[in-house]
This record gives structure tokens, C-alpha cells and sequence, in this order.
């Protein structure tokens, strides 16, 4: 079976809700899914041990990425080779600009193969569509990269 890492660092519970979106929907699809919450005591899972890898976050200050999301990304010590990111914002702190910027940052860190899916705020309402479509071309692109990988072998 087809498993991923879904990793989140969330502080008013809105990445959090985004990741069990996800996790819902990847399930539907019959992936396999941890969720993983950044900063909680447990400990990190091995993330070798998934076909790929979630990272969300939110963006804090002036576009930064959480330090508790620096601390996490440490300790993992390597980038997997597959890389999903995900992201919550609000444009009223900086604009359009720094909206998500986490999230656009750890994208370009672990040369996402997709854009990251950036939400203001909470997913509810209108934005889960977004989530919704979001992760529909996660799976898709995993499924073919897998296709892919055994057409031409593991990408060095």
C-alpha cells in the first residue's frame, strides 16, 4: 500500500485543518497516512519509511517559516526525494508578497514538484475546493512519478 508523511506545524489550527483535508482525501484514495503534528513531543517518524513526504506550515512575521519548522527540518538531516508543501497565510500581514511565503520558501528548499497550496486563513467555505484540487494533482503526479520510476528507474 501507498503511504505518505503528512508534517504540520500549526498554531491556530488552521494548517492542522488543511492536513486532515488532505489526509481524508488521500485516504479516499487509498493512501496510507500519518499525520505528524511539528512541535508535538512525539517522536519524528522515519521518513524514509513513506513514498512521500507533506510538509505544511504557516508563515509567520514578514514571511518567515516557524524556527519550530527550521528545528524539524534539522533533524529529519536529508530532503526526501518526493516533497508536497502546503501553507496558511493571511494577506493582511504583508500583502500578497509575503502571502504563504513559508510555504513558497520550503517549496523552492525541497524543490517541490508542484507548486505549494497556499490557504488564507482556514480551508473552510470556498477554499476547500482549492485543498480539494490541490491534492487531486498530488496524487495524480505521485502515481505517474511512480509509473515513471519503474519505466526508468529511481532518479539520481
Amino acid at each position: 500500500m501507498v503511504s505518505f508523511l503528512i508534517t504540520y506545524m500549526s498554531w491556530s489550527g488552521n494548517t492542522r485543518e488543511v492536513a486532515e483535508l488532505i489526509r481524508r482525501q488521500l485516504n479516499e484514495a487509498s493512501i496510507d497516512v500519518t499525520l505528524y503534528r511539528i512541535g508535538s513531543n512525539a517522536p519524528i517518524p522515519e521518513v524514509t519509511a513513506y513514498d512521500a513526504f507533506m510538509l505544511g506550515s504557516f508563515t509567520w512575521g514578514k514571511g518567515d517559516t516557524p524556527t519550530k519548522v527550521k528545528k524539524f527540518i534539522a533533524q529529519v538531516g536529508f530532503k526526501p526525494d518526493l516533497v508536497y508543501i502546503f501553507g496558511t497565510g493571511d494577506t493582511q500581514f504583508g500583502g500578497d508578497d509575503l502571502f504563504c511565503h513559508a510555504a513558497t520558501k520550503l517549496a523552492k528548499f525541497y524543490h517541490s514538484p508542484l507548486p505549494p497550496l497556499r490557504i488564507e486563513q482556514s480551508p473552510r467555505g470556498h477554499q476547500e475546493q482549492f485543498v480539494r484540487a490541490w491534492t487531486e494533482r498530488v496524487i495524480q503526479h505521485f502515481h505517474n512519478w511512480k509509473r515513471d520510476e519503474k519505466a526508468y528507474g529511481p532518479t539520481v
